[in-house]
């Protein structure tokens, strides 16, 4: 082995490497393994703590260690909190008499509902969405100046025609929208079971409401 006396640099240079190849490798601490597993293992029990709240449960347990050591080891295992899920509707009233029907297969719920708003000469009009509850499709969008029993059998008729009669047919219970005078003017309705929900349980309604919330 011959020895040049040249410089790092103009050798590093030479060979095309860089110079930080040319450093001693960091070999890391000694208990870098055993904290590790314990952040792991409180990530795991506690699925809600941050890094700063497993730093602090570690201080206890004898480690002394600060909450940015704790955040190198955070990241570079890939830990993190998870999103909180959204809570789950009740399906039933507040009395337990009724028990919210979930769509199974298209065609087996409907919903319909209206949103009022005004145009730019300040004139109301009304605006009436009928939905899928299982596709979320939307099935027709009507806009109306005044909007009564009549024109959403209209639209329900053509909508039968179109598309098949649903097993059931959910609504909220406004005047406009009355299941027993839906039942009674339309043959096809028969089939159907088109029933109201109560107007004061959010959760029992019909997931038109969204529509009708982002239409506005």
């Amino acid at each position: 082995m011959v020895k040049l006396h040249v410089s790092e640099r103009l050798a590093c240079r030479v060979l095309g490497q860089h110079r930080s190849t040319q450093r001693k490798q960091p070999m890391g601490r000694a208990d870098e393994a055993a904290l590790t597993a314990d952040i792991v293992e409180l990530a795991t029990q506690y699925g809600r703590y941050g890094y700063r709240r497993i730093t602090a449960l570690l201080h206890p347990a004898g480690w002394a260690v600060n909450v940015k050591r704790i955040e190198r080891i955070w990241r570079r295992e890939g830990l993190k909190v998870p999103r909180r899920q959204p809570k789950k509707r009740r399906l039933w009233l507040s009395d337990g008499s009724c028990v919210r029907l979930r769509p199974e297969h298209p065609n087996h719920v409907w919903s319909y509902d209206f949103v009022e708003d005004l145009t730019h000469n300040s004139r109301r009009f009304r605006m009436l969405n009928v939905i899928d509850e299982l596709t979320r499709e939307c099935l027709a969008i009507r806009i109306y100046r005044r909007l009564r029993s009549t024109d959403f059998i209209d639209v329900l008729s053509d909508l039968f025609i179109l598309r098949g009669v649903p097993e059931y047919v959910r609504s909220d219970s406004g005047p406009e929208f009355v299941a027993k005078t839906v039942r009674d003017c339309h043959p096809s309705a028969q089939k159907s079971q088109i029933f109201s929900t109560n107007p004061d349980q959010s959760a029992s309604r019909g997931a038109s409401s969204r529509i009708s919330r982002a239409a506005g």
